[in-house]
C-alpha cells in the first residue's frame, strides 16, 4: 500500500487537544500538482478531511482497550469503538465548514488536526451519503463530545 499525503494542514494550533476544536479557523494547503482539483469545492458548504495523525503514537498494551480520553468512570472499550488518536493507523477524519478556496488553499472551520498534519484526501460532504438519521450512540459519547466542537 502506497499512500501519500496530497497536502498539509497550516494552522495555530500545534499541540493536539480535546475540545473547543469548533472555533479553530485553518487553512489546508494542497500540494500543486493537486491544486486544481479543489476546483468546484467552493460551491459546497462542507467537506470531510482525511488526514494522518502524524504525532500520534500507538502502544497495544496502553491503546487497544482503555477508558475515553482516560476518564475511569466512563467504561473501558475497544480503540475501534472510540475516536481517539492513538490508534493501530493513525488516521483521522472530520467533517468541517469551508470557509474559502483561493488558489490551492482551502479554508476551513472545525478541524482538529495540528499544524503540518498530512491531509490524505477532501471529499465533498453530500448529506445523502454522509447523514444518518436512525444512527445511535452510548451515552458516554455525549458527555465526552459537549465541549469538543
Amino acid at each position: 500500500m502506497n499512500i501519500e499525503p496530497i497536502g498539509f494542514v497550516k494552522s495555530e494550533i500545534i499541540y493536539p487537544y480535546d475540545q473547543a476544536w469548533g472555533e479553530v479557523i485553518s487553512e489546508i494547503i494542497v500540494n500543486e500538482e493537486y491544486a486544481k482539483g479543489i476546483i468546484g469545492l467552493e460551491d459546497f458548504s462542507h467537506a470531510i478531511i482525511i488526514f494522518y495523525m502524524h504525532k500520534a503514537s500507538y502502544v497495544e498494551e496502553k491503546h487497544l482497550v482503555r477508558h475515553p480520553r482516560e476518564q475511569q468512570d466512563l467504561p473501558k472499550i475497544g480503540i475501534f469503538a472510540q475516536r481517539a488518536r492513538h490508534r493501530p493507523n493513525p488516521i483521522g477524519i472530520t467533517t468541517v465548514r469551508i470557509i474559502s478556496v483561493e488558489g490551492n488553499t482551502l479554508t476551513v472551520k472545525g478541524l482538529d488536526a495540528i499544524n503540518e498534519t498530512p491531509v490524505l484526501d477532501i471529499k465533498p460532504y453530500y448529506p445523502i451519503f454522509d447523514k444518518r438519521d436512525d444512527a445511535s450512540t452510548p451515552d458516554w459519547v455525549q458527555e465526552i463530545m459537549k465541549n469538543y466542537f
